[in-house]
């Protein structure tokens, strides 16, 4: 669904956004014991097996997500406010929730409910990850194996998928987001989040153990060429260098491995660049974060599929040994 827009200037009527369940959505009072008391269901023991119980979080979670989709007018939607629609939400869960006789204690249900918000509006079980800002990196190896990369170190994250078609559903809601696709044609996307973070994801049948999902968050606030000195990224000497080499518009190379500093540098580095002056970027994925007012951001484009066909016949073609082969 994605993220839905603010508009908060016409007043929506929220009861008829968010209705109470129809009759034929509820869910079946259980029969009364004997004693006439009526039963309740049976929850595993959390102790004795959190795995399932957290599979059976999740089945609930994407089964209520479902019944709001049923139950909510989409057309009005949009016209909600994040806050007013996470109250509708909160109502809702917990009555699905009393209804169920799913056995939560009051912070849980909070909790059940915010995760149900996020499944609709965000990027459902990461969603909480990606607010923590002491971690970098998110690292998805299928739908039940979740690292994160906080301080330096990996660590297994405390969240999972239902299964590969739910993991999918999130990366396409994020491909849609920046215009691009990814299927079995297409089987590796590169792309952006809302707040510049670079997101990677692969699916079969390249990825053989289910879709893997790459996502390198970046700093709120870019480091300065003052905090790089400070940090002990570089010595003093070479970050007035390379400022004077910027500032007197010397074309400048700044390149290396995944994860080195290349964007962190060349936003320290803008910082050098006049005000005064128009500043076009191109990325495969809009990541930087500069600072001057006049700046156009341009993202590539993946070439159409029969162009990257015809690349690769050509590169296959000029590894045959052959007297003469033509191209083009």
């Amino acid at each position: 669904m994605g993220r839905f827009s603010r508009n908060r200037a016409a007043p929506v009527d929220t009861a008829r956004v968010m209705p109470t369940l129809a009759p034929s959505a509820q869910i079946a009072t259980p029969p009364k014991a004997d004693g006439g008391e009526t039963t309740r269901k049976s929850t595993p023991d959390k102790k004795a097996n959190p795995g399932k119980v957290q599979n059976d979080l999740l089945t609930a979670k994407l089964r209520i997500h479902s019944k709001l989709i049923d139950e909510i007018d989409l057309s009005d939607l949009d016209k909600l406010d994040d806050e007013a629609l996470r109250k509708q939400v909160h109502a809702l869960v917990a009555e699905i929730v009393r209804e169920e006789r799913l056995t939560m204690n009051a912070a849980e249900v909070v909790n059940f409910a915010n995760a149900v918000f996020d499944e609709m509006t965000g990027l459902g079980p990461i969603e909480p990850l990606l607010q923590d800002d002491s971690i970098c990196d998110i690292l998805i190896n299928g739908p039940k194996q979740v690292y994160i990369e906080r301080h330096g170190e990996l660590e297994l994250a405390p969240v999972s998928f239902a299964d590969d078609d739910h993991l999918l559903r999130i990366i396409n809601r994020i491909v849609a987001q920046v215009g691009r696709r990814v299927d079995e044609s297409h089987p590796m996307v590169d792309a952006r989040l809302p707040d510049g973070s670079r997101f990677n994801a692969a699916i079969a049948p390249i990825a053989v153990d289910g879709p893997l999902v790459s996502i390198r968050k970046f700093s709120k606030q870019p480091l300065t060429i003052e905090k790089l000195v400070a940090f002990g990224a570089m010595p003093a000497c070479v970050a007035e260098f390379l400022q004077g080499a910027v500032a007197a518009r010397v074309t400048t190379v700044i390149s290396g491995g995944t994860g080195s500093g290349k964007t962190t540098l060349l936003n320290a580095l803008s910082s050098a660049i006049s005000h005064k002056e128009r500043l076009i970027t191109i990325e495969d994925a809009a990541e930087l974060q500069l600072q001057q007012p006049h700046v156009a951001r341009m993202e590539t484009r993946p070439p159409p599929m029969w162009k990257a066909m015809a690349r690769s016949n050509n590169a296959n073609a000029l590894k045959t040994p052959c007297a003469c082969a033509r191209t083009g």
